[in-house]
């Protein structure tokens, strides 16, 4: 399956696909308001910023996987907004584990991390950026979204889409 075929629901209830963000760097999150790693959507906050306007962006996927993230779009959307204006798309509560993962999740699972190891979506925060071309490159949670790895990586991508 490829990844811009992959439907999606943004928070709001609006459909699209994957591939309406064919053109850009993209940062793909599984995000949980309760989690505590939520800090690092004010550095999620901060690439979208610094990056948006150049072909960048960051895509937050609630997640209730871990039972950390709150019960309906309206609370993930207030708390996103108000406690840490976020402008980025947000899509719909999603599971990335299990028989009824979402279809992005499947694809992006397949790619490794730094250490090799593909599969399960080990906690909230996992990152995975996709490039226009289709590469995908795997962080772990704790990979903080302002880490050299992951801005070098950024970059490096926007110099090549």
């Amino acid at each position: 399956m490829s990844l811009d075929d992959i439907e999606l629901t943004t928070l709001r209830g609006d459909e699209t696909t994957f591939g309406e963000f064919s053109d850009k760097v993209v940062l793909v999150v599984n995000v949980a308001s309760r989690c505590g790693l939520a800090p690092q959507y004010e550095k999620l906050e901060a690439l979208q910023k610094e990056y948006g306007e150049r072909g960048f962006t960051v895509i937050g996927f609630p997640s209730n996987q871990f039972l950390q993230e709150l019960g309906t779009a309206e609370k993930i959307e207030e708390y996103c907004s108000a406690t840490w204006g976020v402008t980025f798309p947000m899509m719909e509560k999603v599971k990335v584990n299990g028989r009824s993962e979402h279809p992005l999740y499947t694809e992006l699972k397949k790619t490794p991390d730094a250490s090799g190891k593909a599969g399960r979506v080990s906690w909230n925060f996992e990152k995975f950026l996709v490039t226009p071309d289709g590469t995908v490159r795997r962080f772990r949670p704790t990979t903080e979204p302002d880490a050299p790895e992951i801005v070098s990586a950024i970059e490096e991508a926007l110099v090549t889409a």
